[in-house]
């Protein structure tokens, strides 16, 4: 069953989205769980003595969304106390030295990423899409934003280089991301581990959507998607 997409954007809800999510998003962030025991509880509240619903495991990645307590980081199954955190922001960042509509390219010392986007061809690649009950897909994989509309832009190719060894980022881990935002794409990298991470914000605007890429010691070690809001 081919894809229908609407053709009329929900003009109130991504009007609201926009005016909400700049002030949403100044505050959240991917970040590492970084816990001595090898995990870190998630609690119902922001209170240590409320009830434990969950653990993480120290090295995964999480999204902290907005929150108004200091203490506490509010994930999207409940509550980790800050301390347990590391902020993928506060590594160095690997500064941008091109940004733009159809590439980003990032480079301090040995490490370089090459970011390719570029327009979408919907009517060569419909066929690939379809919609079920659990939402829309490309290629069997969950479509991440586009909110009934169709998508103009997608990554071609996303390429990092550690030292001496090049990694290309799987063609099926970036081929559902689409209307892409080369300008809100950072990089960041963790000296001591040898980790390189690559995070974007991408929107339709109604379909916004965040990613991160976790690189280590030369080798993919997988991404990170969420809604953030």
């Amino acid at each position: 069953m081919l894809l229908v997409f609407k053709t009329i954007l929900k003009t109130k809800k991504i009007i609201l989205l926009t005016a909400t999510l700049g002030v949403q998003l100044s505050f959240a962030q991917f970040a590492k769980i970084v816990d001595k025991d090898g995990y870190v509880n998630v609690r119902e509240n922001a209170d240590a003595n409320s009830k434990i619903i969950g653990k993480i495991n120290s090295d995964e990645i999480v999204y902290i969304f907005e929150d108004d307590n200091k203490n506490w980081a509010n994930v999207s199954n409940g509550y980790i106390h800050n301390s347990r955190l590391k902020y993928i922001k506060s590594y160095q960042a690997v500064p941008p030295t091109v940004r733009d509509a159809n590439k980003a390219i990032f480079k301090s010392g040995n490490i370089k990423v090459n970011i390719v986007s570029g327009t979408f061809n919907f009517k060569e690649n419909e066929k690939d899409f379809s919609s079920t009950l659990y939402g829309d897909f490309y290629k069997e994989q969950q479509v991440w934003g586009i909110d009934g509309t169709i998508p103009k832009t997608h990554y071609i190719s996303i390429t990092a280089q550690m030292g001496n060894k090049i990694i290309q980022i799987p063609a099926k881990e970036i081929e559902n991301l689409f209307e892409i935002n080369n300008k809100s794409t950072t990089c960041y990298y963790d000296h001591t581990n040898d980790i390189l991470y690559i995070s974007m914000l991408n929107s339709d605007g109604a379909g916004t959507y965040v990613a991160l890429f976790t690189i280590e010691k030369g080798e993919y070690k997988g991404r990170t998607l969420e809604i953030p809001f």
